[in-house]
C-alpha cells in the first residue's frame, strides 16, 4: 500500500511550509539539502519537520495540503501543538453576520436607543 503525506517545516526564520510527498524521508532530506535553488525553503535553512500526517488516498491527501496552506500561522501552529482547543476557536467564524458571533466585552450590540 503506498502512502501520501502531508508536513509542515519550520524554517530558520520560523516560518512554516506545507507540502505533500509520498516520500517523507526522501523529500525532508532535498529540502535540508537544498536540492531546488527556487524552493521556498531553499533560503530558509536550516529546517524542522515539526507535523505530518499520513493518508492512503492520494486525493484526501492534496485536499488537506491545500486546507492546511489557508490556514494562518497560528492555527498551524496549534496544530503543531496538539492544542485542539484552541485550533477549534481559531476555526470558528468571527464574522459579525455569523450566528455565534458575540461582540466583545463593553461593546453594546443594543441599538434601541438610537432615535
Amino acid at each position: 500500500m503506498k502512502f501520501y503525506y502531508v508536513y509542515i517545516l519550520r524554517c530558520a526564520d520560523d516560518s512554516l511550509y506545507t507540502g505533500i510527498t509520498s516520500n517523507l524521508g526522501k523529500r525532508f532530506d532535498e529540502h535540508c539539502d537544498g536540492k531546488y535553488r527556487n524552493a521556498y525553503t531553499y533560503t530558509r535553512r536550516p529546517l524542522t519537520l515539526v507535523f505530518h500526517e499520513q493518508f492512503t488516498d492520494p486525493d484526501q491527501a492534496i485536499y488537506f495540503e491545500k486546507k492546511f496552506k489557508r490556514w494562518s500561522k497560528k492555527k498551524k501552529e496549534a496544530l503543531i501543538a496538539g492544542n485542539y482547543d484552541l485550533l477549534q476557536s481559531l476555526s470558528e467564524c468571527r464574522n459579525a453576520s455569523h450566528y455565534k458571533y458575540k461582540p466583545l466585552d463593553g461593546v453594546d450590540d443594543d441599538k434601541s436607543d438610537i432615535v
